[in-house]
């Protein structure tokens, strides 16, 4: 029936360190890994054809699961060589590796990469390429001489793209930014969805998702949507503790423009380069001439652009032609420059995943770097603004009905092409009906599709399932701007904030955030020998089920199924249950 709720090619080895991996993807786990009959090959084949001397114990713990025929979850910090995971055991498996990656830039930086590395051929089939270019992708992969294929989902939603990638024996498949097939991820991509059965068509070969930001309710609803439940599991620590976390608050927006611009301006004069985030595309281009009215050379980016400004904004950054991009969250995924000094937000994030994503742009060489957000109280209501979207009830409505008197399964082109709602929300409908599981995939060869799930269940019924999953969703999104904000607001240790946000429990104030060297960091520690420590389930008269994310003194982070994040009350407790949400 239905549910019930709810980067580039890594560079190894940086330029200027011998034999280093980049940040210590390992602290704070243990270093140990079983050797098995495949480590030696792994490890051979890194350094004859990577030159890669040095495998980190969680990347070789990855790859040894795959050559042992076993999926993969794989949660490892930007900058860590995810992209190792895969690269090395397809040098030893007999087949192409098909790589799933969500923009086209990115997989182009990453074939590229490989090509650079001196690996085996790489291909990218895509909509942009030419009849000819798609001809000889095809030819390289069918002869044999090509063994990585980089695709969007979207290619494997085409019946006659997954045929003939089924016809060649693919033995790995790679879904990389994972997070994108999970409704509780902060970029959630629809088309994921549909991965799991394309998987299935391939003839289920080992699966590895990778991704850099998924707290553990969202590593559990990568595995279960992708149909990979006995995956091994591979999660280093988020901590990169190179990377200073500093917030500077502001009282009016001259105030926080001029210490965005004087923070900057500071940085470039001291020789380095960085990247500033804020949160619309016209802040964007006033920033950028700001900064170059200071001196600064600084380009815009945002989606909002042509896409070949976009690849000429991309290519100056990373070959050191300009010292700053301004650009909105469009620009990050797949950035592979290591000496990124600094991240400046000039405006509050919409929330504490996407920050992580894009301040782990800085330092991937593993040298000091800062992260500083300027930001007011009023920034929140942007993000809410910008979060707030009420479900399509007409267009849920029209494309259920679509689906439902149909005589067989409909490609998502047909469905959008006969919807009366407008294109986007036609496309949010359907995407929203996916996730309720009223709509799923069907049907062989060219009538391969969606279809409705059960023909006896209503479409008004189904609508008010998918009503509710948006309306959920709506609440999770509202409660991570609420969790940025009160790491915005803390007065405790930033990094523990932070990494409390994921999961992961930071014993002591890291000492080298703004809060720590103030000195307004709380020094006494939470006891976690209790019940409630970080991953325990718990019970919430009105909120229902919750995961704990974070333990503080007198609080608990919990992230509720039905409500998203919430901070609570130690105070009033009872066994199996949490009474009160904490005003403060």
């Amino acid at each position: 029936m239905f549910a019930s709720a709810v980067g580039g090619y890594d560079r190894f080895v940086p330029d200027h360190h011998d034999h280093d991996a980049g940040p210590d993807i390992d602290a704070g786990k243990p270093a140990l890994v079983a050797t098995t009959e495949f480590t030696a090959p792994l490890q051979k084949a890194a350094v004859d054809v990577f030159g890669w001397e040095e495998l980190h114990p969680r990347q070789l713990e990855a790859m040894q699961a795959l050559m042992e025929g076993r999926d993969v979850l794989a949660v490892l910090p930007t900058g860590s060589g995810k992209s190792a995971v895969y690269q090395v055991p397809t040098l030893l498996l007999d087949g192409p590796t098909v790589i799933v990656s969500p923009l086209l830039a990115l997989q182009r930086d990453q074939a590229h990469g490989l090509r650079e590395a001196g690996a085996p051929a790489a291909v990218v089939v895509n909509s942009q390429q030419r009849a000819a270019e798609l001809r000889d992708a095809w030819a390289r992969l069918e002869s044999g001489e090509a063994r990585f294929v980089f695709l969007s989902p979207e290619q494997l939603a085409k019946g006659e793209v997954v045929d003939r990638l089924a016809a060649l024996g693919v033995t790995l498949v790679v879904v990389d930014e994972a997070h994108c097939v999970s409704s509780w991820g902060h970029d959630f991509r629809p088309d994921y969805l549909r991965l799991a059965p394309a998987i299935e068509r391939l003839g289920r070969p080992p699966v590895v998702a990778l991704t850099a930001t998924a707290a553990p309710p969202v590593q559990d609803d990568i595995v279960e949507r992708l149909g990979i439940d006995g995956a091994a599991r591979v999660v280093a620590s988020f901590d990169r503790p190179e990377i200073r976390l500093e917030v500077s608050l502001a009282v009016t927006e001259d105030d926080k423009r001029a210490g965005v611009l004087e923070c900057v301006t500071d940085a470039v004069g001291r020789g380095e380069r960085g990247l500033v985030y804020t949160a619309s595309r016209a802040a964007t281009e006033e920033c950028a001439a700001a900064l170059v009215e200071r001196g600064v050379t600084a380009l815009a980016y945002h989606a909002g652009m042509k896409r070949e400004e976009r690849s000429r904004v991309h290519d100056a950054f990373l070959d050191d032609t300009v010292d700053v991009v301004v650009a909105t969250s469009a620009f990050g995924m797949g950035i592979d420059k290591p000496d990124v000094r600094f991240v400046v937000h000039a405006s509050l994030p919409e929330s504490l995943d996407s920050y992580y994503q894009q301040v782990g742009r800085a330092g991937r060489d593993g040298d000091p770097a800062t992260a500083r957000m300027f930001y007011r109280p009023e920034d929140e209501h942007i993000q809410n603004f910008l979060t707030t979207s009420k479900p399509p009830k007409a267009a849920l409505k029209d494309v259920a009905t679509l689906l439902h008197v149909a005589d067989g399964p409909l490609s998502p082109a047909e469905i959008l092409r006969r919807a009366k709602a407008g294109r986007a929300q036609a496309q949010r409908a359907l995407d929203l009906l996916e996730q309720a599981g009223a709509a799923l995939p069907a049907g062989t060869g060219s009538r391969r599709g969606l279809e409705w799930s059960d023909r006896s269940v209503a479409v008004k019924a189904a609508v008010a399932v998918a009503v509710g999953l948006a309306e959920a969703h709506q609440r999770l999104t509202r409660s991570r701007v609420e969790m940025m904000r009160g790491y915005a607001d803390t007065t405790g240790c930033r990094r523990q904030v932070l990494l409390g946000y994921f999961g992961e429990q930071l014993a002591e104030p890291c000492g080298h955030c703004d809060t720590c060297e103030k000195g307004t960091a709380a020094q006494e520690q939470p006891d976690e020998t209790g019940p409630l420590t970080t991953g325990a389930e718990v019970e919430h008269d009105e909120w229902g089920r919750g995961v704990v994310m974070q333990v503080e003194v007198d609080r608990l982070t919990v992230l509720f199924d039905t409500v998203g994040y919430k901070t609570v009350s130690r105070a009033i407790l009872r066994p199996g249950g949490l009474l009160e949400l904490d005003a403060s």
